[in-house]
């Protein structure tokens, strides 16, 4: 138990240099750091609660979910019924969905199933991404009336896939260089939690959150109004222009009039001939298809740019538009372009984002926190290491070397991973120390008892180590059990004391049994002892 092959030494002193290494940069100076970055070495990401900055929640907004999801509806309903040439008398649409009257009873027997084909199927998010598919609608069939009526699990599903599309979209929007270190996460059902660490001016974030950036390529219904206040067509929406929001256009609502902007690949401000900044836009493969279908099929007609209700600017269809790229102008300013390029080459978000609540946390309050905790671990470490030494002596000292060993390795691999040091962390490490000796002392308790039963000095070692092995296995492994299960049921602090608490373990079982083992055999071939100094 206390032979040590050359290899096995040498990667155990391997082990400890490198994460001496990766942990340095966190006693360094900044200038030092930035130094040391270009060679993936960098401090532990300080939270949101040790040097400030912002903190905002989020929240999908149902009922404009439930309104863009209705919207859309009636303008299939009519798309369909039309092309089908299926007359109705009318299209009401309510808080709890949208009932269409067909006109002819003999035309209910070909109306229903193509209807029925807009109920919109919506798989859960299962264990694996994948679940049980529920229709977003309930069908019902009463008289010469359809009837769709919105099902909340099916609401609930489309929620869920809107907050997982949320997150990546608003991470993307904050961070759009990749080089804040953002904490983004789900929070309950339909709520996301952004902290920015470092962030003090929240005005620029929440100006990139508010925004939907829906972006839309949308067909101008033949009838324009010719007056002020004139309620628009049944299948048209009315808009206002952004030049002149006191110009309003009607659109077509149908999907089929339509070109989303979720196909966008690439959003960049520009300039146009005029040297007026203007986004250009470029589609992917898919959007690029639907793009050029939609204009090769309406050459000579108006199209309207749509962004967040908005018309940027309505075009006339000149000739195909077959590039899968173009220009969106509307007296921008440069920063104006920028600002809208990055959320639209984020991606439009599914639903709107409320933001239910914001906090400002000073870097002055995170000062004292790490002051504060760095004092609690202080105090902690030296309380720990004055009672080795008192309770084993020598074997005292050795136990807290690799307890210095075990804080390097677990600042080490926060370091690298570019996990989050919050001040729950803190207090996983404050933990992790008494943990770390814990171990040490099941062995040295062990060795204890087998040298007062009679054993020779270096079979009570022996026996002390092989015998506590299963012992230290055990706790931490059942500890590391409860680490992950608060990582995967909590949220925010509970996931940073989880996470800091997880490694604590892993790092503990190998310096309190490997590293102190390697540090007593290496006594025992100097000293050659014969009693057991405890």
């Amino acid at each position: 138990m206390l032979h040590f092959s050359k290899w096995k030494a040498f990667g155990i002193l391997l082990a400890v240099l490198i994460s001496i290494i990766v942990a340095l940069p966190n006693v360094l100076p900044a200038a030092y750091q930035d130094k040391l970055r270009p060679y993936g070495l960098r401090p532990m990401t300080l939270g949101l609660d040790l040097q400030g900055g912002v903190n905002i929640l989020l929240e999908i907004d149902r009922d404009d979910l439930k309104k863009r999801l209705t919207e859309q509806l009636v303008g299939d309903i009519r798309s369909n019924l039309r092309e089908a040439k299926i007359g109705y008398n009318g299209i009401n649409r309510g808080p709890e969905g949208v009932r269409v009257r067909i006109t002819k009873p003999e035309d209910m027997d070909k109306a229903v199933p193509d209807l029925r084909k807009l109920a919109q199927p919506v798989e859960a998010g299962g264990l694996f991404g994948a679940g049980a598919a529920t229709a977003l609608f309930d069908v019902a069939v009463d008289g010469q009336q359809v009837n769709f009526t919105f099902n909340e699990k099916g609401i609930d599903n489309k929620i869920q896939q809107a907050v997982s599309q949320s997150i990546k979209i608003v991470e993307k929007r904050v961070n759009p260089d990749g080089v804040v270190e953002a904490t983004i996460q789900q929070q309950g059902k339909d709520r996301i939690v952004v902290q920015l660490p470092g962030v003090q001016d929240s005005q620029e974030v929440k100006s990139r959150l508010d925004r939907t950036a829906k972006l839309t390529f949308q067909l101008t219904c033949e009838a324009q109004p010719t007056a002020p206040g004139q309620n628009p067509p049944p299948e048209c929406k009315a808009l206002p222009m952004k030049d002149d929001p006191k110009n309003i256009l009607w659109i077509q609502t149908s999907s089929r009039a339509t070109v989303d902007g979720a196909d966008l690949t690439d959003a960049r401000g520009s300039f146009d001939q005029s040297n007026q900044p203007v986004v250009s836009f470029r589609f992917n493969q898919k959007g690029a298809e639907r793009f050029g279908k939609m204009t090769r099929d309406n050459v000579g007609k108006p199209f309207a740019i749509v962004l967040d209700d908005l018309v940027m600017s309505a075009p006339r269809i000149n000739e195909p538009i077959l590039g899968g790229s173009g220009q969106i102008s509307g007296n921008f300013t440069v920063d104006e372009t920028n600002s809208l390029a990055v959320v639209l080459r984020s991606g439009a978000l599914p639903a709107k984002l409320s933001i239910v609540e914001e906090r400002t946390v000073g870097p002055s309050l995170g000062s004292d926190s790490i002051k504060a905790g760095f004092n609690a671990s202080i105090i902690g470490l030296i309380l720990v290491v004055g009672f080795m030494i008192m309770s084993y002596g020598l074997f005292g000292i050795f136990a807290n070397i690799a307890l210095l060993v075990n804080l390097i390795m677990l600042i080490a691999v926060m370091s690298f991973f570019g996990f989050t040091m919050t001040l729950p962390g803190i207090a996983a490490i404050v933990l992790t120390m008494g943990m770390a000796v814990d171990s040490n002392v099941i062995i040295f308790e062990r060795m204890r008892e087998e040298w007062r039963n009679g054993r020779s000095a270096m079979s009570a070692i022996e026996t002390g180590f092989k015998s506590a092995f299963a012992t230290i296995f055990d706790s931490n492994f059942t500890a590391l059990i409860a680490a992950v299960v608060l990582f995967g049921v909590g949220s925010g602090p509970v996931k940073g004391f989880a996470i800091t608490h997880a490694i604590g373990i892993l790092t503990t079982v190998f310096t309190a049994y490997t590293v102190t083992r390697f540090i007593v055999a290496l006594w025992v071939g100097w000293a050659k002892p014969k009693e057991v100094p405890l």
